[in-house]
């Protein structure tokens, strides 16, 4: 027989050529867990890498947007919680282009400390002023701090060129260790307040302006670990954003883009299944129209699985996937449309009070972690903020429901108050360990990043870090998963 033609033989020759990995075919459907901004931007980012056909169910018990949520007061809508956004958080700023989204007009406010008897660090309108201020009071301390956070921030951007080259983790310690080595893992293990007292911050400074900025961020004290503060005290330092029209049109853009089957039902658990030699995961749930179940290829739990936060059941895995301990702090928002009681500050005239915004220090006595001004989600261009002594929409955060006499005592009266009870972050000095991300072969949990920061971009991050790793180990390509010395290989690569 006569040997084949070249012409034949070449494509033969390609297709044998072509590594294994890239002939697997994509998962046919992947199950998302909470319409949070994690599950929105998980599902947007498994698209992304996995292509259009794959069916995307996200799974949704109540609105689409998780604790990015508004409240009306008026007809206008506020956000119910702090929802700033850091100048350098590079994936919100991408949803927003990608969505055709804008940045709030910024209203300017200023801001002060309250001990709960006397201001003890007013914001002026002066720049330089403020900065003799905190010289005056601390010394050096603000200076050292700039120069923590900064050092720890630069170190953080390195996980934007990581992702962008297709390199992923499949651990928060492997993460961690690849943006900050040793260091940033020790991090997670020790208060800012110790970390911040090594590189020459005053105890003075952080009991006065560290203990306020995570009063008002995390509800929590200075023994918040170093990771967590560190990111916390960035959006503080630095100059922030919010979406016009509100934070939660991300997520419910996300999905509309990514044309994701949202089905209204409440996870209660997860059952792993064999088919071909496969795993085969079906997600049980329950919704307005009772009880229901489906089979997916993989799973992303974007939701908390720490038992104070769910009832869900993990059935067929072998071992048995493990509880997460921790716990997870109270927080209430209050939004009150009133009059201030700017007598209660020390402002026996309201018309002279000049601040938008107060934190607390870590004070018995206190019973509000931090209040402020707010505006709306949409701002005219005619849009100003309301004078102290008008009738204005407060956000005040709190460790426990306002009772009537507090109410009294920051407001000299009010039309409504809209109460919002969470349990929106970790206990983070109860936490030991942090969670896992690979739960089982493809099956992944994202909200565990919340144990070393929680923050938009941080479950952005995160989001994209389980895309990856999800693509990357269904398409056994071990390259770009847990690699050491990334700086490295990046600069190889460009």
């Amino acid at each position: 027989m006569a040997p084949p033609p070249a012409a034949l033989l070449l494509p033969v020759l390609a297709a044998l050529m072509v590594p294994a990995t890239a002939t697997r075919t994509p998962p046919r459907n992947i199950a998302v867990v909470g319409a949070g901004l994690g599950g929105s931007a998980v599902a947007y980012f498994l698209q992304q890498h996995f292509g259009p056909q794959v069916q995307l169910d996200v799974f949704e018990p109540a609105g689409v947007g998780g604790r990015l949520a508004t409240v009306t007061v008026n007809k206008q809508q506020y956000e119910s919680r702090g929802a700033s956004i850091h100048a350098l958080s590079l994936h919100m700023q991408d949803f927003v282009k990608i969505l055709g989204l804008k940045h709030r007009r910024e209203v300017a406010g200023k801001s002060a400390i309250f001990s709960g008897e006397h201001f003890i660090l007013e914001e002026t309108d002066w720049y330089l002023l403020n900065l003799f201020r905190l010289w005056w009071h601390y010394g050096i301390s603000f200076l050292r701090l700039q120069m923590w956070v900064e050092g720890v921030m630069e170190k953080f951007m390195r996980i934007y060129k990581y992702q962008a080259h297709g390199y992923a983790f499949s651990s928060l310690e492997e993460l961690l260790h690849s943006l900050g080595g040793d260091a940033f893992i020790n991090m997670t293990q020790r208060s800012v307040a110790e970390s911040l007292l090594e590189v020459g911050v005053t105890q003075r400074f952080v009991d006065d302006v560290i203990a306020a900025v995570l009063r008002s961020s995390y509800g929590q004290s200075v023994l918040v670990p170093a990771f967590a503060g560190a990111m916390s005290l960035a959006g503080a330092q630095g100059s922030t954003w919010e979406v016009e029209g509100g934070n939660k049109l991300v997520c419910s853009g996300l999905l509309k883009l990514t044309k994701a089957n949202i089905i209204p039902a409440r996870v209660t658990g997860v059952s792993l299944h064999s088919s071909e030699g496969r795993a085969l995961y079906q997600v049980h749930y329950e919704g307005s129209e009772g009880q229901g179940s489906a089979f997916y290829d993989m799973v992303v739990v974007t939701t908390p699985l720490h038992p104070s936060r769910s009832n869900f059941t993990f059935e067929n895995f072998e071992p048995p996937i493990a509880d997460f301990p921790g716990a997870f702090q109270p927080s209430v928002t209050s939004v009150v449309h009133g009059y201030l009681n700017s007598s209660y500050f020390g402002f026996p005239d309201p018309k002279l009070f000049p601040f938008a915004s107060i934190l607390t220090t870590d004070t018995p006595d206190l019973f509000f972690n931090a209040m402020d001004n707010i505006c709306p989600v949409n701002i005219s261009a005619a849009f100003r903020r309301k004078q102290p002594q008008e009738a204005a929409v407060w956000r005040v955060l709190s460790p426990q429901p306002l009772d009537k006499p507090q109410l009294k005592t920051l407001f000299r009266s009010y039309y409504s108050v809209q109460v919002t009870e969470w349990q929106t972050y970790p206990r983070y000095d109860a936490a030991k360990s942090l969670p896992p991300i690979v739960l089982h072969d493809n099956l992944f949990y994202l909200s565990g990043v919340e144990w070393v920061a929680s923050s938009m971009e941080m479950i952005a991050v995160a989001a994209k870090n389980v895309a990856l790793l999800a693509y990357n180990r269904w398409h056994q390509d071990l390259e770009k998963i847990d690699q050491k010395d990334l700086m490295h290989k990046v600069k190889t690569e460009l």
